[in-house]
């Protein structure tokens, strides 16, 4: 029998050898592809595990809180605690608290916008002309944000130099008195229209008031915006070069004597800071607080809000830890320019400004700083009474979330508000000295409002803050690139353009916030002050606030580290039983993962053009579709793979009895038993997969090196038993069929009519009939065909799927380039495998009906036609097969990602097609052997 096997083996070496390629492809690819399976979920857990832990598992926010993309889609964009004010109580966050399981509970209360004073220098010492007795240097500011694409004019500044001896206000010694105390000891009243302005003193010893519009012409400055702010400075040149200004005079006559080599103009730029409340102790244990402190001292529980009582004002002063990095993109440029005759003391106050707006001048140099060089320098002088940082709160501004709406391609279009009223930023009631940011007069992204408080009164109050330390937000505890998200409540704000031509107007730097509380990017609280200075704050406002003043409480649950099963589980428990408790919105952060969104940003009233950008939002719960996903992915491989595999190797093995009718039947005539004939098919089977499996060690190892898979020696020998437990799965059914044939059968036509077909008409027609007659062998290459075709359509689904459904997270990306090329690799060999299968039952057909041809090209059909023909034949079988091949795979993917997308439909309509060409490429093999057909011989046999 053995020695029968080997030389009908050997004498269809043909047929052997393809049906050896068919087992040992089949077979390789299966080793492979299995260890690439289990290789991908094995890396993908440990990647997850690794990255996805950030500062805190479980989110708590007010009832309600969550935003209407938030809901729908489960995605959080940056910074999103900016603009949550207020809304759970201090019993509920006692409440957090006690909970088992929870190891830190970490409450913040967002107050809202202080406008902070940043003083800029410019040094306009060289437009001074040292010739002269009088002069005076205009200083015209321009105002740059957003990379340079917003920017105003502002009012001029102005210095007068004199040379004569200049008097200043001492206000600091001003009491209830009329006349105002000066640096010469003197007092003088108030001018009625400039207030305490400078006084020059005339050579004849008298003395004329220099109109400061600080002091009377401006009025309140809370009703003002930076633009409409200006100043003059009067300043003394003495005979060595040397300037005495406001501040040196002062200083002089508190005994030390001083001048200045250097004439600076200081003009403050207004800067909003976002202002928290935290628990020192807890915020310290969720992100490390003190460790971040890089300047004077760390904030502390017990840090109180001081009071200063003078008569009808009461001053309140908070402590702040403030931010030692800005996160400001704002400038200001200058031209100086010294002017011919204009002289503030020769004009009449009340037409001051427009007189020195009007006056020529001539060119003097140029200036430009930088608000956020110029916030380091501040801190550069320490943390103390002459130092940093003090702001007003007063006026503490809250802005609300952004309206998106969502663009017909998939780009969210963020909300336009018009500006502001001003009265938002302060009245003529407001006890503030900083006006507002000239930025705020553009339109913004978003609704503003002041925390409203109580006017009138005979008892004026007054509230600012005064920093006690700095810190720096990057020396927080930080998180792997991966799995990083936008969460986390210090996140620093950038956003670069989506495309080329937001880049290109960006100086391909990503946009930064530009000083509007109302703009787009929302800045993290970069001021903390403690929880047990809200009520001192908020005391005589109107706000809900008073009662509810926490934002969010930041959950870390005990005994959870990274991403797990067993942490996700215990974190989901500990969620229940705070929403149980306290009835607030509880989100669950394990597993989070940036999840990048493109936004279309409205053009701006100060040049800013639209704008696309690419913002890092937050995906809630990545880790777990990621897991899951990859569990029921590989599930899905592993099984298509064995069906390929069968089908291919019995359709072949089909084949192969088939061709062989004639021969069995003789056997049988012969006397062989049918279980012998059996056997002997079975036994061929079994040799070819034995030689296969023995082959596929050898290819197993080095073709998993080259493709980065690990398959060990163990795994590769698994192919030895694969192979030849595939072939005989996949010989059995033909064998038993060879072995149940009649002798008779070997004289049956090979193809029958179909009956129920009408007389075709069309080529198309034709081949539909050819196929029909073979109904079984049409079936096992359409079947074929649509294994390989479904398993791409699948593997396609799933590089979309951690891309698109779960929203181009990073994490997705890394799964989907760990698994993806492997994946691929094994979905095209199964759809080269349908496609010789098509091929095979073609060349098959056309060995079964050659009398058929010959009888066709006799009557006059040339090659090209007959090949048209089969190529006909291949194309039915490939839309058939493609067709369901790609039904199969759209419900493997809705399965696999729990939607379907419209998206998909595309993707599995272009693998159908891909299919459908394959299979006709497949048809040219068989078509190309229609010249060798004998028609003369085939003609005479018939």
């Amino acid at each position: 029998m053995f020695e029968f096997i080997w030389r009908q083996l050997r004498g269809r070496a043909g047929r052997s050898v393809a049906l050896l390629s068919g087992v040992l492809v089949a077979t390789t690819g299966f080793v492979v592809l299995t260890g690439a399976t289990t290789t991908s979920r094995l890396a993908v857990t440990g990647t997850v595990e690794r990255n996805t832990r950030a500062a805190y598992d479980i989110l708590v926010r007010p009832a309600g809180a969550r935003s209407p993309l938030e809901a729908q889609r489960r995605l959080v964009r940056p910074n999103y605690l900016s603009g949550l004010f207020g809304g759970i109580t201090t019993t509920q966050y006692d409440q957090v608290k006690e909970l088992g399981g929870v190891e830190v509970a970490a409450p913040i209360a967002m107050l809202g916008y202080s406008t902070s004073r940043v003083p800029l220098d410019f040094d306009v010492t060289d437009a001074v002309d040292p010739r002269l007795d009088r002069q005076l240097i205009r200083v015209e500011p321009t105002y740059v944000a957003e990379r340079g694409l917003s920017t105003t004019r502002a009012k001029p500044s102005y210095v007068y130099v004199t040379r004569h001896p200049v008097l200043h206000a001492r206000l600091d010694q001003w009491g209830s008195a009329k006349d105002v105390p000066y640096s010469d000891g003197r007092s003088y009243p108030p001018d009625e229209v400039c207030g305490p302005a400078p006084r020059e003193v005339l050579p004849d010893g008298s003395t004329r008031v220099i109109c400061a519009p600080q002091f009377g012409l401006l009025g309140n400055t809370a009703t003002l915006s930076e633009r409409d702010f200006w100043t003059i400075d009067a300043v003394r040149m003495l005979p060595n070069g040397k300037f005495e200004t406001a501040e040196t005079v002062t200083a002089a006559d508190s005994g030390r004597r001083a001048a200045t080599d250097r004439l600076v103009l200081t003009r403050d730029l207004t800067v909003p800071f976002l202002l928290a409340a935290v628990d020192p102790a807890a915020e310290n244990r969720l992100v490390g607080l003190d460790a971040a402190v890089v300047g004077g001292r760390g904030l502390r529980a017990g840090d109180a809000v001081t009071e200063e009582r003078q008569p009808n004002l009461v001053t309140r002063t908070a402590p702040v830890l403030a931010t030692g990095r800005p996160f400001f993109d704002g400038t200001v440029k200058a031209r100086y320019e010294r002017l011919l005759d204009a002289r503030p003391i020769a004009t009449p106050a009340i037409d001051l400004e427009r007189a020195l707006t009007r006056a020529p001048g001539i060119p003097a140099g140029t200036g430009e700083v930088d608000g956020a060089a110029a916030y380091r320098e501040q801190l550069d002088r320490g943390v103390g009474v002459d130092g940093c940082c003090w702001g007003q709160l007063d006026r503490i501004i809250q802005a609300g979330p952004v309206d998106y709406r969502e663009l017909p391609d998939g780009t969210l279009g963020a909300g336009e508000t018009p500006p502001a009223d001003s009265r938002v930023y302060g009245t003529q009631s407001t006890v503030s000295f900083l006006p507002r940011p000239w930025l705020a007069d553009d339109s913004g992204s978003r609704p503003v409002s002041a925390i409203p408080r109580a006017e009138g009164g005979a008892l004026t109050r007054y509230h600012q803050w005064k920093a006690v330390g700095v810190f720096d937000p990057e020396k927080l505890a930080g998180f792997s690139d991966l799995g990083k998200v936008p969460l986390e409540t210090y996140e620093p704000p950038a956003a670069p353009g989506a495309d080329e031509r937001s880049r290109a107007a960006l100086g391909g730097r990503p946009l930064q916030p530009s000083g509007n509380p109302a703009g787009y990017l929302s800045a993290p609280p970069l001021l903390l002050t403690n929880l047990a200075s809200v009520p001192k704050l908020l005391a005589d406002s109107m706000s809900p606030q008073r009662t509810a003043p926490i934002s969010a409480i930041r959950v870390r649950v005990t005994d959870v580290d990274g991403y797990s099963d067993r942490s996700a589980e215990r974190v989901r428990l500990v969620a229940e039983r705070i929403n149980q408790v306290t009835g607030l919105d509880v989100d669950i952060t394990l597993g989070s993962s940036p999840a990048p969104q493109t936004v279309a940003l409205p053009a701006g009233k100060f040049g800013r053009p639209e704008l696309r950008l690419t913002e890092n939002w937050s995906a809630l719960g990545v880790a777990s579709a990621i897991t899951k996903a990859v569990d029921r992915k590989s599930a899905v491989l592993f099984l298509l793979v064995l069906v390929v595999c069968v089908l291919f190797l019995a359709n072949a093995v089909s084949a192969a009895v088939r061709d062989r009718r004639p021969e069995l039947a003789v056997l049988a005539c012969l006397g062989w038993p049918a279980r012998r004939i059996g056997a002997l098919i079975l036994g061929e089977v079994a040799a070819l997969g034995l030689a296969a499996g023995l082959l596929s060690v050898g290819l197993a190892l080095p073709l998993g090196a080259a493709l980065g898979i690990d398959v060990d020696w163990r795994r590769a020998l698994l192919a030895v038993p694969v192979a030849l437990s595939l072939a005989l799965v996949a010989g059995l059914a033909p064998a038993l069929r060879a072995a149940r044939a009649h002798p008779a059968a070997a004289l049956r036509p090979p193809v029958a009519t179909a009956r129920w077909v009408r007389r075709p008409r069309t080529l198309a027609g034709l081949a539909l009939g050819n196929l029909l007659r073979t109904p079984g062998r049409t079936v096992v290459a359409a079947g074929a065909l649509a294994i390989g075709v479904a398993a791409l359509t699948l593997v396609t689904a799933a590089a979309y799927a951690f891309r698109g459904a779960i929203v181009g997270t990073l994490l997705g990306d890394t799964v989907s380039l760990s698994v993806r090329g492997a994946d691929t690799l094994a979905a095209l060999a199964t759809v080269l495998l349908g496609a010789a299968a098509v091929a095979d039952v073609l060349y098959l057909n056309i060995r079964d009906r050659a009398a058929e041809l010959a009888t066709l090209r006799a009557t006059g059909w040339t090659d090209a036609a007959l090949a048209r023909l089969i190529g006909w034949e291949g194309a039915l079988l490939g839309l058939l097969g493609a067709g369901l091949g790609a039904a199969l795979g759209l419900g493997a993917a809705g399965w696999l990602i729990g939607e379907l997308p419209s998206a998909l439909l595309l993707v599995a309509a272009a693998v159908a097609l891909a299919g459908v060409l394959t299979t006709c490429l497949a048809a040219l093999v068989p078509a190309a052997l229609l010249h060798r057909l004998p028609t003369a011989r085939l003609l005479a046999e018939e």
